[in-house]
């Protein structure tokens, strides 16, 4: 079904789940803290419940050497990694002899695909699968999940969630591409997703239309992005009501009509006003939605989007057992602190980019790469968050974005992406994994999407690094 042999190679990794159950083993799930790591951990944490194991889950920032050496002398019995590990299988298996399994779907190192290590690492890399755009750690663990009992297809809209969170609606319209797309076309035969061509606003099942609007960054509106006052303009002027029987209309309920009048209004508002003019501005805000409809109408949980935005916030704050919580299944208790926590992480997301926007000693542009310092702005749980945010605004666009605050630990962690427009065919997974480990830190990630961490002492030895690298033909990735 899945092709490349990837449903061959799945096999293995169940018979040793399966194996982990039936000897009741003591197994750690770690995972990280964003939304697809809470999702992966989840599916494989309720698909060993179902088969009556026991387990806990440890979401984490980054699989550093320190919490190897944890690993090492803990008293669990079995380490189910997900969405964290590539390049560690020496490590793991030095501390944890064969322990440990990894589920994983970013890049690889060579030695890694086909190495001593391989046959415990299970990354949609080693079979010609772009783990950057086809698949995320929750498909991957969905995937098992579903060969071991093939009942597991309730938790494929989870899975299609995880997929999203990584922003891996890169295909037509925001559609998902080849095995996400076979794993929603699951979740819509079982009556559990519905797909609609729709606007693609932010928070479309739960926020006023204005609100909504103005939390639209992808792609960035200039003037009506993070400004609710000209948000409300737009709408309140196209004629569209925004209130009914007492209560803020939100868009999911609004007819199509309504629809087409909000987005000439904001088609309007941008020829008129703005001064970035953003590039195929009607293509960009209509697209493919994905809608859980078991979940309750204006609720946070309805849209695979605000469901992936829930969800990191709760890892990025310190909850992230609320997140894998509300993924198991809690929709009292932990989704109750979940939408307050969903509330307060935009609020924090919000001061810490006017922060740095408005702070202009924290940037260092040279018109190709841009380095943003985040020290005492932004906790490194919330680096990926803002970095993601900041690649959309076309303030920083066509550049290489690197964001870096100072981590617990004392060393310097960055965030990394290919801001909008931007045409350098580098490779940032390539270029973060070779220049952070040159200066003795540890890094890696996507075409687009990286992150690492390096000894504070290095520092300036890094963004050397780096901005010679993206410019070397070498760590182009052309496949």
């Amino acid at each position: 079904m899945y092709g490349r042999g990837l449903e061959e190679a799945v096999k293995p990794f169940c018979e040793k789940i399966r194996s982990v159950a039936e000897d009741d083993s003591n197994t750690c799930i770690m995972t990280h803290l964003d939304a697809d790591g809470l999702i992966s951990a989840s599916i494989i944490s309720m698909t060993l419940l179902r088969l009556g194991a026991k387990c806990v889950v440890r979401p984490i920032s980054d699989m550093v050497p320190a919490v190897i050496e944890q690993m090492k002398s803990e008293a669990h019995d079995f380490y189910i990694i997900s969405d964290l590990g590539a390049g560690l299988g020496a490590a793991l298996n030095d501390a944890l002899g064969d322990r440990w399994i990894i589920i994983d779907h970013h890049q690889l190192p060579d030695e890694e695909l086909t190495g001593p290590y391989s046959a415990q690492i299970l990354n949609a890399f080693k079979y010609s699968i772009d783990g950057g755009s086809e698949i995320s750690s929750g498909g991957l663990a969905y995937l098992l999940a579903n060969q071991i009992e093939k009942r597991n297809w309730d938790l494929s809209p989870i899975a299609v969630v995880s997929a999203i969170s990584d922003n891996q609606d890169q295909g037509d319209k925001k559609s998902l591409i080849s095995i996400n797309s076979e794993i929603i076309k699951t979740a819509e035969s079982h009556g559990l997703i519905t797909i609609d061509l729709d606007l693609i606003f932010t928070g479309r099942e739960t926020k006023p239309l204005h609100e909504a609007l103005a939390s639209t960054s992808f792609p960035y509106i200039d003037g009506i992005t993070w400004n609710r006052e000209n948000a409300y303009a737009v709408i309140k002027n196209s004629g569209v009501r925004m209130m009914e029987n007492g209560r803020w209309r939100v868009l999911a309920e609004i007819p199509q009509e309504e629809k087409s009048i909000i987005l000439d209004a904001i088609v309007k508002f941008v020829a008129t006003s703005s001064k970035y003019k953003t590039a195929n501005l009607t293509e960009n805000l209509v697209g493919y939605t994905y809608t859980l409809v078991n979940e309750d109408l204006r609720s946070q949980l309805r849209d695979a989007r605000e469901f992936s935005t829930l969800l990191n916030a709760c890892g990025r704050t310190g909850r992230a057992g609320i997140g894998v919580g509300i993924c198991m299944g809690d929709r009292y208790v932990c989704l109750t602190e979940g939408e307050k926590i969903a509330d307060t992480y935009r609020a924090i997301l919000a001061k810490s980019i006017s922060t740095i926007l408005t702070e202009k000693w924290r940037t260092i542009d040279n018109g190709r790469s841009i380095f943003v310092n985040a020290e005492n702005v932004l906790a490194e749980e919330m680096l990926g968050a803002v970095s993601s945010l900041l690649s959309g605004s076309p303030t920083l666009g066509d550049r290489v974005l690197f964001v870096w605050t100072v981590s617990r630990d004392g060393m310097h962690k960055f965030s990394c992406r290919k801001c909008i427009g931007c045409k350098s065919g580098s490779d940032l997974g390539l270029v973060v994994r070779n220049c952070a480990e040159s200066v003795g830190g540890i890094g890696g990630g996507h075409k687009a999407a990286a992150g690492c961490k390096v000894p504070s002492s290095r520092l300036e030895d890094f963004v050397s690094c780096v901005r010679r690298a993206i410019l070397d033909s070498k760590f182009t990735n052309s496949s």
